[in-house]
């Protein structure tokens, strides 16, 4: 076993270092007030507050507590009558291997126990090597140190000063006047991510369901951050791809899947900025380095809900089989359901009670940033038992206006089976069109319902089936 310790003839020599050192600890030791704002890209803006007491004229200052992971070139630093005239980060952290290696050509004190009698022996040794074990000279031999299992204790002189034992931000500070003011550093960092979830209750019979909602918030900055206001921002700000620093080496995230329906008109409980929405937490949060935390984001109960079967057919084809239909469930983002407010995107999972009263996990979603007055749909999977099979009658080209290149008439047939025990409503939608497409015959209504998309709402018995005809002419 080998134990570190530093003599006391270490603190003694911190004593005695110049005035301008000594005055960079005091009223630096971490911030009075701290906030964050944390983005979905693994990047953090931290605001932290700390109240200073400064001489009129030039001083360094240290700012410890910064976070490990700090863009050093985002640092702002504002206070009243104060300008930066340099900063620093120094973030190799005091370690035992560290500390060995700045050593190394210098003199150690190695102090061994008996683990018999228990009396020590104390021996000056010189550091000729840390690399995978150290090698010491001892009067004149060459030693390794090893763990043996003597009880061994190293001294070492000093702290070496670029060794600090958490990441410190050192700024020169010139102040036009003595005395105390408080001092605002702002900087982006990694190491800061958050992720929203739900959990939806649903209740197929009623026609309702309980909603839940967490942001978890997950800190690898190389900090605690404590008694944090914070926020979290939901919608993707541009940065950019640069692989040299590890903030963005990972590239762009990914785009988000819809899982809404319709235009959102109301902000709800968010704080609209430019094109994102801001959501303060509700009281602050202490996040510990490497910790994962939990914090209530909504919680409903009584939603109007209800399920969707839903088939989409990409191009006008026929299907040697049927296709399962996707199944979903949906409801309003308003205030007549209770929700009314911005949703950050996240995963949805979705649960039901069996007959016996128990929840089922039936399947989860990604679902989108959900603006209010929006519908919401959480996709659980597909329904084995209700089936789509289109086929194509005919297809035949259409006249066409001399600007078009060409233009079809299709004769559709869409087989909608049902084999559950109670009527359901298939939701058809035909992709795969063209410019100014008409519907010039259908069995059922339908709606043409932007240039990609015809969506027909097909009732389909219990245990039976429904043919859905439909002509459609379509061109580009």
């Amino acid at each position: 076993m080998i134990r570190w310790v530093f003599m006391t003839g270490t603190a003694l020599s911190l004593l005695a270092m110049p005035a301008v050192a000594q005055q960079a600890q005091d009223g630096s030791q971490g911030p009075n007030r701290v906030s964050l704002t944390i983005y979905n890209q693994n990047v953090a803006l931290v605001e932290d507050v700390r109240e200073l007491t400064l001489p009129a004229g030039r001083t360094r200052r240290e700012f410890p507590g910064v976070s490990a992971s700090i863009r050093p070139e985002t640092v702002g630093l504002s206070g009243r009558d104060l300008s930066v005239v340099e900063q620093n980060f120094d973030y190799d952290l005091l370690t035992p291997d560290k500390l060995m290696q700045a050593a190394v050509g210098d003199e150690i004190g190695i102090v061994r126990t008996n683990p018999g009698s228990g009396a020590q022996e104390t021996q000056r040794a010189r550091v000729l090597a840390a690399n995978q074990g150290v090698v010491l000279e001892v009067d004149g031999r060459i030693e390794v140190l090893r763990d043996d299992g003597v009880p061994t204790r190293v001294i070492f002189d000093e702290v070496p000063a670029n060794l600090r034992p958490r990441p410190t931000l050192s700024v020169t500070l010139d102040a036009e006047g003595a005395g105390q003011r408080d001092v605002t550093l702002t900087y982006l960092t990694t190491g800061l991510q958050w992720k929203a979830d739900y959990v939806a209750r649903f209740d197929e019979r009623a026609g309702r369901l309980d909603l839940t909602g967490w942001i978890t918030l997950t800190n690898q900055s190389g900090v605690t951050f404590t008694n944090a206001d914070t926020r979290v921002v939901a919608g993707d700000v541009s940065l950019l791809n640069d692989s040299s620093n590890n903030a963005y080496g990972r590239g762009y995230p990914q785009p988000v899947r819809p899982g809404t329906r319709g235009n959102g008109t109301e902000q709800g409980g968010a704080q609209g900025l430019a094109d994102v929405y801001i959501y303060p937490l509700p009281e602050p949060v202490t996040v510990a380095n490497n910790q994962t935390k939990q914090v209530g984001l909504i919680d409903v109960a009584n939603v109007p809900a209800s399920k969707r079967y839903l088939y989409e057919a990409d191009s006008f084809t026929t299907e040697a089989e049927a296709r399962a239909a996707e199944v979903a469930v949906i409801f309003a983002n308003d205030r007549a359901s209770g929700v009314a407010t911005q949703l950050p995107a996240g995963v949805a999972r979705v649960y039901v009670n069996d007959e016996a009263g128990e929840a089922r996990f039936i399947g989860e979603d990604r679902v989108a940033h959900t603006p209010a007055w929006s519908d919401i749909v959480i996709t659980t999977g597909q329904a084995f038992d209700v089936t789509v099979q289109p086929r194509v009658v005919s297809s035949e080209a259409a006249s066409k206006p001399a600007y078009y290149r060409w233009r079809t008439r299709f004769e559709m047939e869409y087989t909608v089976r049902n084999a559950r025990p109670e009527a359901v409503v298939v939701e058809v939608r035909q992709h795969g069109l063209g410019r100014d497409t008409q519907l010039q015959g259908q069995s059922i209504e339908g709606v043409v319902q932007d240039a990609n998309a015809i969506v027909w709402s097909v009732p389909v018995p219990a245990n039976g089936e429904t043919v859905l005809t439909a002509t459609v002419v379509t061109g580009g």
